[in-house]
């Protein structure tokens, strides 16, 4: 297209008169971020493009529980498959109960007035009988350094489907205080045991950094390849285990009346005692078996982990879940006498159910037959199918962990992020849904704070204060709650309510959920699959509120009004634009709601907005809805006076 003589005049007059100041625009606040070209591993539409590939790991686990000696000792053997494209050498998996030693990464990198990753430092893990076999001989060669344990193979293991068979035996003794994700809680009656991080795992292999080694410090969590689980776990007679998967060997670890309770469960919508509270007062009567020990065997398919909990003195009670395809899951709970009553874990399968339940209607089902919530020496923590909640909760704080933990299975159990890295990809996500979880239960019985934007304003304004993309071994220990939870899940929401819109939002956020199911998505996958699903570049978006710290600040400068019209002046005050949602009320008290898109901010932060209407205005307010953690409220709304 030709430009128009007197348009280039007008330009040449503007800058002879300010040839000496550079005015910018804004268009670096809407430029690409990162790198998000695709390739033949990751399209740019945010999907598993034609040659994705992950490699996979399936375990058989035999494993002993020694109540008296807190120890557990097992035997594995793991198959595992490279389909990546290059031959490997060797192998990394995680020997993480090594990080409950004095010298361990995680122990020296604790402050000395300790903190929630404190933990128990006379433990970590023994390996012995390791043998690694391709094709090739077997090797028994291995390097221990930390929480990471190299194992290597005679030959190399061969791409695009090679086959690798490890195992090994390995004890350890049980943590008392497992930092808050597994250990041991002593009540009147026995012992629970929490089990996790149990088993030495494959790291994951990938097309983005190759093989994932960070150290288990504390606060990073975990990135695990996804295969099929068999395991076995031998107690003594008279204690009950629950665990990730299904129980396949029911009837030789239940009683004939357990049995019936069980079925009685699977087909009820209310709550089931497998074991009441006073036969959990007398556990010996409620075994097939009145002495010795008894294997309970667990199986499950195509997961990330697994975890189980034991104890003699287990209340132990279960629902039905109903999911939309019409299949069944189950529901349970355990718990011992310290933490029953109306108001407290008598009521956890009925949340738990509830969560699950509302979860994959709204986004994605639940693809695990059984949710099982234990009470634990562990605040909260999330395996798959399994949830570690605190023993003491009551209320609304118990419906909060139990919901937030089950969120859990959504990200990262079914779309497995690395939680090392991005802790934001799957607390923050899962603090998102547990927002709507908790407006859905019970007609809002236990209202959620999560949405109430402007609370977060004071840490948004704070100089110590750090982005959401920094790693959650990083981030400050006071930043880790607003960085990995709160700050991420504001963003949503305010994407969802006051950006998007639900359809928009819903159809993108669920095309991810399915697209990345049992897969390792990235930070960029996420971002240009929500441009591509909504239709929308957010790169404004995702650069400052996920990326950068920046801040947003709108503002109403001045209202001019004429006979038949009025402008309101609108600024952009803040380091981040965004667009403009506001309510028009007028003096005959009718009302409208109305939007500025994002881009009125792309060449200045001032915008002029016509209101064609012979009705005068009385009063205008930006965001309406309050999604939005403006950090100057002041000039947000404007009355005539």
């Amino acid at each position: 297209m030709k430009v128009p003589k007197l348009l280039l005049l007008a330009g040449l007059t503007s800058l002879t008169a300010f040839s000496q100041e550079i005015i910018p625009n804004n268009q670096p606040k809407f430029d690409d971020i990162t790198y998000r070209r695709g390739n033949d591993f990751r399209s740019a539409s945010g999907k598993p493009a034609a040659k994705y590939w992950q490699n996979s790991a399936s375990y058989v686990i035999e494993a002993e529980l020694d109540d008296k000696a807190n120890i557990l000792k097992g035997r594995l053997t793991m198959t595992y498959i490279n389909n990546s494209p290059e031959s490997l050498d060797y192998i990394w998996m995680c020997v993480e109960q090594n990080r409950f030693t004095e010298t361990s990464r995680g122990t020296l990198t604790t402050p000395i007035q300790g903190s929630r990753y404190a933990g128990d430092v006379d433990g970590g893990v023994t390996i012995t009988n390791l043998n690694a076999k391709t094709k090739g001989d077997a090797s028994n060669k291995f390097l221990i350094s930390d929480t990471r344990m190299q194992v290597f193979f005679n030959q190399p293991l061969k791409a695009n489907g090679g086959k690798a068979t490890v195992s090994m035996d390995f004890e350890f003794k049980i943590p008392e205080a497992g930092m808050d994700r597994m250990g041991r809680l002593d009540t009147e009656k026995g012992t629970t045991y929490s089990m996790a991080q149990w088993y030495p795992r494959v790291a994951v292999f990938d097309d983005v950094v190759g093989w994932n080694t960070e150290p288990y410090l504390g606060a990073g969590e975990f990135y695990l390849e996804y295969g099929d689980f068999d395991y076995k776990i031998t107690v003594p007679y008279n204690h009950i285990v629950v665990g990730s998967g299904e129980l396949v060997n029911a009837k030789e670890v239940l009683t004939k009346e357990q049995l019936k309770r069980l079925e009685q469960a699977k087909n009820s919508d209310k709550t089931v005692y497998l074991v009441t509270p006073a036969e959990a007062a007398n556990a010996t009567v409620t075994r097939p078996v009145q002495s010795g020990k008894l294997t309970w065997h667990f199986k499950m398919t195509n997961s990330r982990d697994v975890a189980f909990a034991s104890a003699k003195n287990f209340i132990w009670d279960a629902a039905r879940i109903n999911l939309p395809s019409g299949k069944k899951a189950l529901a349970q709970s355990v718990y011992t006498a310290e933490s029953d009553g109306p108001d407290a874990w008598t009521r956890s399968t009925e949340y738990t159910k509830a969560s699950i339940e509302h979860y994959s209607k709204m986004w994605f089902e639940f693809p695990y037959p059984n949710a099982v919530n234990v009470a634990s020496n562990v605040g909260g923590m999330e395996y798959p199918g399994v949830s570690f909640c605190g023993a003491t909760s009551v209320g609304a704080d118990l419906w909060d962990v139990t919901d937030h933990e089950f969120g859990h299975n959504w990200f990262p159990m079914i779309v497995g992020s690395n939680e090392r890295r991005y802790a934001w990809m799957d607390e923050g996500f899962n603090t998102f849904i547990n927002y709507y979880s908790s407006t859905a239960f019970n007609n809002n019985e236990y209202p959620s704070d999560v949405a109430k934007s402007r609370a977060r304003v004071p840490w948004l304004k704070s100089k110590y204060r750090e982005s959401i993309a920094t790693y959650p071994d990083v981030a400050r220990p006071m930043n880790l709650g607003y960085t990995a939870y709160y700050k991420p899940a504001t963003g949503l929401i305010m994407l969802r309510e006051y950006i998007l819109g639900h359809e928009r939002f819903d159809n993108a956020f669920k095309d991810y959920i399915k697209a990345w199911a049992f897969k390792h998505p990235q930070p960029t996958d996420f971002f240009n699959a929500m441009d591509n699903g909504a239709g929308e570049n957010l790169n404004w978006f995702w650069r400052g509120w996920f990326i950068e710290n920046a801040n947003i600040d709108l503002g109403i400068s001045k209202v001019t009004e004429a006979k038949d019209s009025s402008v309101i002046t609108f600024t952009n005050n803040g380091t981040m634009p965004a667009p403009v949602v506001f309510k028009i009320t007028f003096e005959d008290n009718s009302s409208e709601v109305r939007t500025l898109p994002v881009e009125v901010w792309q060449r200045g932060n001032e915008w002029d907005y016509l209101v064609r209407s012979p009705k005068k205005i009385r009063a205008i307010d930006i965001d309406p809805g309050r999604f939005v953690p403006d950090i100057n409220i002041n000039d947000n709304s404007w009355v005539k006076e």
